[in-house]
């Protein structure tokens, strides 16, 4: 496995002194949002971790290794190259990495390549799931499925409120995959602190969960656990005006043919041309939210491994 994965020193040190580690994904700087914005946001996102006493690992899969914590430089090189770097998810990890493409990990790519590191906290936006029509188009994210496998627990601002919500909470129920609220026992949506949907657990503090993950984990249930933490509310949007843009990207999205991977990035790119801007900037601060929950709940957690 080694001579696959290429360990950042400061990445490698922490992960050796058991100090606390956050992965990151790397399509948020490649498929989120545009440059220079991309890269500003990922540094700030880094700069969240530390200042909350963990080490970002940012990810992605260059020159047929997977990088565990970028440079300044190859981080800058995904977010200049944008859509020209390969979306990778669990499908095509290993046909990047033979032919020494540059990809940029999914939440299911980065989930999988945390867990090779030795890292069990990963923070993102929002996770991927059943597709709104998926009963005709059988559009389900690989996410679920490495949610269900990989011990790795996901910090987000709960499922991409494109997708079909009731139904992809009834898949992970399915797989056994325990969502928590934090600090809520409704699940966000993304964009919005509210979507109308209960959850089974609240958790208040990171340390409580940080001691469900290590019982979860101590009993070798496999798989990971969603975290959703709601936007910051200064931040959050209108969830009537939210639901407006999104049906309408969703008609556009239909009217054009889009399916598969690309459908999340033009989703998430119309809603920001629907909303003049405003859901990208309610993007970045959910993020920074979530990074900085991630690195308390690392530190909590290997406190007490």
């Amino acid at each position: 496995m080694n001579k696959y994965l290429d360990i950042h020193p400061d990445v490698e040190a922490a992960l050796k002194n058991q100090q606390p580690v956050v992965a990151l994904e790397s399509t948020i700087i490649s498929h989120g949002m545009p440059y220079p914005r991309n890269y500003e946001t990922a540094k700030r996102v880094e700069d969240e971790v530390r200042k909350y006493g963990a080490i970002p690992a940012t990810i992605a899969l260059l020159d047929g290794k997977i990088k565990i914590g970028l440079s300044d430089k190859e981080i800058e090189f995904l977010a200049k190259q944008a859509t020209h770097v390969m979306k990778t998810s669990r499908r095509d990890m290993a046909y990047v990495l033979a032919n020494a493409l540059s990809g940029a990990t999914t939440v299911a790519t980065t989930m999988i390549a945390a867990q090779l590191a030795g890292i069990k906290v990963f923070a993102t936006g929002g996770i991927g799931g059943v597709h709104r029509g998926a009963q005709e188009s059988f559009d389900v994210s690989a996410d679920l499925q490495e949610l269900a496998n990989t011990k790795v627990a996901v910090v987000c601002a709960g499922i991409k409120s494109i997708l079909d919500l009731e139904l992809t909470l009834e898949y992970l129920e399915t797989l056994g995959v325990p969502v928590l609220g934090y600090q809520t026992d409704e699940l966000p949506a993304f964009y919005t602190r509210h979507s109308g949907y209960k959850l089974n657990f609240q958790m208040n503090s990171p340390e409580e969960i940080a001691r469900l993950l290590r019982v979860k984990w101590d009993l070798n249930l496999k798989g990971g656990v969603v975290i959703a933490n709601p936007i910051p509310e200064a931040y959050s949007l209108d969830f009537e005006e939210m639901t407006q843009a999104i049906n309408l990207a969703l008609k556009d999205q239909k009217a054009k043919g889009i399916r598969g991977k690309e459908s999340t990035p033009f989703l998430l790119a119309k809603v920001k041309e629907l909303t003049q801007g405003r859901s990208l900037d309610a993007n970045i601060a959910l993020v920074l939210n979530n990074a900085k929950l991630a690195a308390r709940i690392a530190a909590a957690y290997v406190k007490n491994v």
